[in-house]
């Protein structure tokens, strides 16, 4: 183990140019994390291929340190929001109200300034590290944020063989309101009591009773679940294949470098087949299943397609006279053809008007979030 720290302190301090001892302390803090994941993983030990899964293991860590490195600190920071922010964003909303796009975004910032002190604690128990430690050098604050995206990314056991991601169970229980002491030691308070004597009965039904109140409400799930399954069919329609087996993986937070590994592909090729799989999510969300998929996000019409009141009008302003006046039809709830007869429009330019129409909306929240 010592060599392999000593090789991956060498390969940071190259890639840096870091100070050698804060290198060291990096490596030998990732090299922990990978053999303790080894050894905890039943999958890992059962495989018959330890050395080989550590040095995967390993390898991700690295070049995941490596990018938020390299993209330094204000850079990272804002794509380590991005990420998070994607992933909380249909869970953060204050229940039994509507909330605009701008007050769900203020309620996410809320929420991940807790998250983000939740995980620091995380990593610095996790690595023995004292309670003052804080990332100083560029390199350090690099590890945490990496750290902080595995750490939102755990999936954890619930009831009924059902497992979600860490971050998702927060923000559930975030926006209701749940008592903190209530969701902590969520891996322990879902095993089966006997596994855990030291904790007390009481506690682990309360635990228990609220993860089950923190699920996701059935209607939203199911409306999640029908996303995947049309995304699916719609890919298969479209004979990508290679893309469904890519999504699958993908809806499993399976590293790149495992997913490289399953589908056989070179870095390049699961590159490329990433840039496909971008591409017809793209066409599903604004244009084939632009519906379902706006409903999804609460982005549809009847909210202004998710834009506050200053970022419709500016909307707005951007379209051209036929662009307006498509929007006003659609509002109507016209359908396609009455809406292509009044315009004298053919068929397919509706759909691309109505297709780029959305790329604008989508535009304009996107910068809004950045």
């Amino acid at each position: 183990m010592d060599r392999l720290i000593e090789e991956l302190a060498a390969q940071l301090q190259q890639e840096t140019n870091t100070n050698p001892q804060i290198c060291h302390q990096v490596a030998k803090r990732l090299m922990e994390e990978v053999q303790r994941i080894c050894q905890e993983s039943p999958h890992i030990q059962t495989s018959g291929e330890i050395d080989a899964w550590g040095r995967t293991l390993m390898e991700h860590r690295r070049k995941q340190c490596l990018r938020y490195y390299q993209l330094g600190s204000r850079q990272g920071r804002g794509e380590l929001q991005s990420l998070l922010s994607a992933i909380v964003y249909q869970y953060l909303k204050p229940p039994g109200q509507p909330s605009s796009y701008q007050q769900r975004l203020l309620l996410i910032e809320d929420f991940l300034q807790g998250f983000y002190l939740e995980a620091l604690n995380a990593f610095r128990r996790e690595t023995q590290l004292d309670g003052g430690y804080q990332p100083r050098s560029r390199l350090e604050l690099a590890e945490y944020m990496a750290f902080c995206e595995r750490y939102a990314k755990r999936r954890i056991r619930l009831p009924q063989q059902r497992s979600q991601q860490l971050i998702i169970l927060r923000a559930q229980a975030f926006t209701r309101r749940t008592p903190l002491e209530w969701i902590t030691d969520l891996e322990a308070a879902t095993e089966p009591t006997d596994t855990n004597p030291d904790r007390p009965d009481p506690v682990i039904r309360q635990i228990r009773a609220a993860l089950r109140q923190a699920e996701t409400p059935a209607a939203e799930h199911s409306l999640h679940d029908t996303i995947v399954k049309t995304l699916i069919q719609y890919l298969q329609q479209q004979g990508r294949q290679d893309c469904v087996d890519y999504f699958i993986l993908r809806l499993q937070d399976l590293p790149t470098a495992e997913i490289e590994a399953i589908l056989k592909l070179t870095p390049r090729q699961r590159d490329y087949l990433q840039q496909r799989f971008k591409y017809h999510l793209i066409r599903f969300a604004l244009s084939h299943q632009w519906e379902l998929v706006h409903d999804w996000l609460e982005a549809d019409l009847e909210h202004n397609l998710g834009l506050t009141a200053g970022e419709w009008q500016r909307f707005k302003q951007r379209l051209e006279p036929g662009q307006q006046q498509l929007l006003t039809l659609k509002q109507r709830g016209q359908s396609w053809a009455a809406i292509a007869k009044t315009l004298t429009w053919t068929p397919t330019k509706t759909r691309k008007q109505w297709f780029r129409l959305l790329e604008i909306a989508w535009e304009i929240r996107n910068r809004s979030v950045s």
